[in-house]
């Protein structure tokens, strides 16, 4: 493709589909699609709110280090596919330079709002959770609409069921801040449309208007995002105990930490396969 600045673009197609086009059942489709990707595992996983409660100080621990841990391994797996879909973009965009800066002002702007009114927690906390677990959603959502505007059918429904098992902590993660809180019901499920809902809104830009670098730009804010929350909810661990240095060694948080990562290791070496 020859942009009217004469700019190149390259692009392989391995079988030739038809350009989607926007219709009222393709886009009612495409959401039911990404309800079960970013919706239904959110809320599945903030179910286990009730059960989560009655657990002590180490339990406690155990959960808001298990939230860091999958928090970690999004961060990493963001940062990579957004080096990789800045390298497929025009010079112009100056793709690395663009993921870097654009990750560091997410992080920035978001620690100045997070940090304004003091350091959040509980219902506030949840909520930065679920916004950085949402943006990391919107990149997933993209995949999945990409795979499915290739033409590649069989791809798209395994990469929906490998991230709808892939998710279900997260709604986990996100309830962890909030077990010394009584919440209004209204916030459950507020989280889980704050989490999930950009699923669906990147389903339609992946099948859409799918552009490498603005795909690598979405996930570059969602990656500043998600190592804003994993600061605050580091922050949230340390002052729930008096010993705040003693705590982060102690075998309730190395195995929440060690445990979140392998599990969402686990789940998305699935969708690799």
């Amino acid at each position: 493709l020859l942009s009217n600045t004469g700019t190149a673009f390259e692009h392989e197609i391995a079988v030739a589909v038809s350009t989607p086009k926007a219709t009222t059942s393709q886009l009612q489709a495409q959401a039911l699609v990404g309800a079960i990707v970013g919706l239904l595992p959110v809320a599945l996983g903030l179910m286990f709110y009730p059960a989560m409660r009655g657990v002590g100080r180490a339990g406690m621990n155990f959960l808001l280090a298990l939230t860091v841990g999958l928090l970690a391994f999004l961060l990493i797996d963001m940062t990579a596919e957004a080096l990789e879909l800045a390298s497929e973009a025009a010079a112009l965009f100056q793709g690395t330079a663009m993921v870097w800066l654009a990750g560091l002002a997410s992080f920035l702007l978001l620690m100045a709002i997070g940090r304004w009114r003091g350091q959040p927690e509980g219902l506030a906390l949840a909520f930065f959770i679920a916004l950085g677990i949402g943006l990391h959603n919107f990149g997933e959502g993209l995949a999945i609409g990409g795979a499915f505007a290739a033409g590649s059918a069989g791809l798209g429904t395994f990469l929906v069921l490998g991230f709808a098992l892939h998710n279900v902590t997260e709604g986990i993660g996100i309830a962890a801040p909030m077990l010394r809180f009584r919440p209004p019901l209204w916030t459950f499920p507020a989280l889980t449309l704050l989490a999930g809902g950009p699923a669906v809104l990147g389903m339609w830009a992946g099948s859409l208007a799918y552009a490498p670098q603005w795909s690598a730009l979405a996930l570059a804010v969602g990656a500043g995002a998600i190592l804003q929350v994993m600061i605050e909810v580091g922050s949230y661990l340390m002052r729930q105990n008096r010993d705040r240095k003693a705590v982060l060694f102690s075998p309730a948080v190395i195995g929440g930490f060690l445990g979140g990562i392998a599990f969402m290791y686990a789940t998305a070496a699935l969708i690799k396969v």
